[in-house]
């Protein structure tokens, strides 16, 4: 299911694997899971960010167990909206999906509220979470690469390392943050020529820690990199073999390469007994 095949050639990689989404804010996540299928995607990371939306991703992974591997996880822009016991419903979610990864949480200094030290709040105790119990991560970090470094020395992460999902920071940061166990996947969200000095931090990440990703229905790619277009600039997850086109030209790579190298990134970072 995940040896490479098919061709890149300009818009159709297949066996692609997306490293992150949000799947369950699709008012018909069925007919969207099918119009991946067809486009060549092989399966899917769908995360919840909040414990409103927790349930509905766990449904989607009931029903798609050979295609969703499940996320759940407190979002910084969440924290200060966040119940009691929230940490207990997610350590039963937990049990439940052996196969499930902690995300998305993080940090993020771009939002006002809620303030930084109640998003460590959450964010260190899904850090110490994940590490307890061998989980991988996805992690947002947005204007807060001071602070996720602090908080990664207070709360080390996990064996398995870490997600900087649509990571948007600097060629130097990667350097720095590699080591410690980070994981980088690239969004279509950077094909947009505005973003085009984030593809210099893309050129530094290691070949064995690059994955593909759409964090759709968000940060949809420029028009000639969409397939799939939907009203009100919604991103569709079937647009990731023109993503990941997209990226293997801007990196000067062979796209079949390129997507074969993701797919396995992926694997191995969301590896369990139930491989994506």
């Amino acid at each position: 299911m995940l040896t490479p095949g098919g061709s890149v050639a300009m818009v159709s990689p297949h066996n692609v694997l997306d490293a992150h989404n949000h799947l369950h804010q699709f008012a018909d996540p069925e007919a969207v899971i099918d119009a991946m299928k067809a486009a060549g995607i092989d399966g899917c990371v769908v995360n919840g960010t909040s414990e409103e939306d927790w349930p509905a991703v766990a449904d989607l992974a009931v029903r798609h167990p050979d295609f969703i591997r499940p996320a759940f996880g407190l979002h910084p822009w969440h924290a200060h909206h966040r119940s009691a016991g929230w940490r207990d419903q997610l350590e039963r979610l937990l049990d439940r999906f052996p196969a499930a990864s902690i995300g998305e949480c993080g940090l993020d200094r771009w939002v006002d509220e809620p303030s930084l030290d109640e998003q460590l709040e959450v964010f260190l105790p899904q850090l110490a979470l994940a590490r307890e119990r061998g989980l991988a991560i996805t992690i947002h970090a947005l204007k807060a690469w001071g602070p996720l470094l602090e908080a990664l020395d207070e709360e080390p992460p996990p064996e398995p390392g870490f997600l900087l999902h649509s990571y948007g920071g600097s060629p130097e940061f990667v350097e720095q943050i590699a080591p410690r166990g980070a994981r980088f996947s690239f969004s279509g969200h950077f094909l947009h020529p505005r973003k085009a000095g984030a593809l210099e931090a893309f050129r530094a990440v290691p070949g064995d820690r690059l994955l593909l990703e759409t964090d759709a229905p968000s940060m949809p790619p420029p028009a000639e990199f969409t397939s799939h277009p939907l009203p009100d600039g919604q991103n569709h997850p079937a647009n990731l073999p023109r993503i990941a086109a997209g990226l293997a030209a801007a990196l000067e790579e062979d796209p079949v390469r390129l997507v074969a190298r993701c797919t396995e990134n992926t694997r191995e970072f969301f590896s369990s007994e139930r491989r994506l």
